[in-house]
């Protein structure tokens, strides 16, 4: 059920006031990017993207752990979870299998092979745009806030710099939306800062 005293629409998006009204700035620090390995299943992955995952994962998979490979060539670059939806598989139900551990932090092997000029793709939208989760129906995306607690340093850091999770994620929104959309967010913000 989505309430809209509290959200906005743009185009074809009804958006959540938490995207202006949330502080919200990654911790990596602190937080060691667990939200690769804890969840009830792996990144959500747009139809597109398992077709480019799938023709990228040779230059993907030197960034990668053995277990992760092991499970990308029993299973494929995607599952679909109890819920229907295309996922990225796990290693023993918890770690995503395109994630590694360098030192003390969780990091993303696309995103490696991505930085190091091996791959246009830098990572699943889904990833990319986190804490923010998009939820498709028939004539909109739901455009909302996922709150978790592995992310409360986020949002301390957030408050300390005054960062409204829409200006944190202006570049994964611009990629999934447009400049455009962007734009009209922006002002919806703006309007809504007005009538504060």
């Amino acid at each position: 059920m989505i309430n809209e005293k509290f959200m906005i629409q743009i185009g074809k998006t009804i958006v959540s006031l938490d995207l202006f009204e949330q502080p919200f700035m990654c911790h990596l620090s602190e937080c060691k990017g667990m939200c690769c390995v804890y969840g009830e299943s792996g990144a959500p992955l747009e139809d597109d993207e398992i077709s480019l995952l799938q023709h990228i994962y040779p230059r993907v998979k030197p960034y990668m752990t053995r277990k992760g490979i092991k499970v990308v060539e029993k299973e494929g670059v995607y599952v679909t979870d109890a819920e229907g939806d295309k996922v990225t598989p796990l290693i023993d139900t918890e770690d995503c299998v395109f994630a590694f551990t360098d030192g003390e932090i969780v990091r993303c092997a696309i995103e490696k092979a991505y930085h190091h000029g091996k791959t246009n793709f830098c990572k699943p939208i889904s990833c990319h745009l986190y804490p923010i989760r998009i939820t498709r129906y028939t004539e909109f995306d739901a455009v909302n806030y996922h709150q978790w607690s592995i992310c409360r340093e986020a949002v301390k850091k957030g408050q300390q710099s005054a960062t409204p999770l829409y200006v944190f994620l202006k570049a994964p929104l611009i990629r999934k939306y447009g400049v455009e959309w962007y734009e009209q967010l922006c002002i919806a913000a703006t309007e809504i800062k007005n009538q504060a």
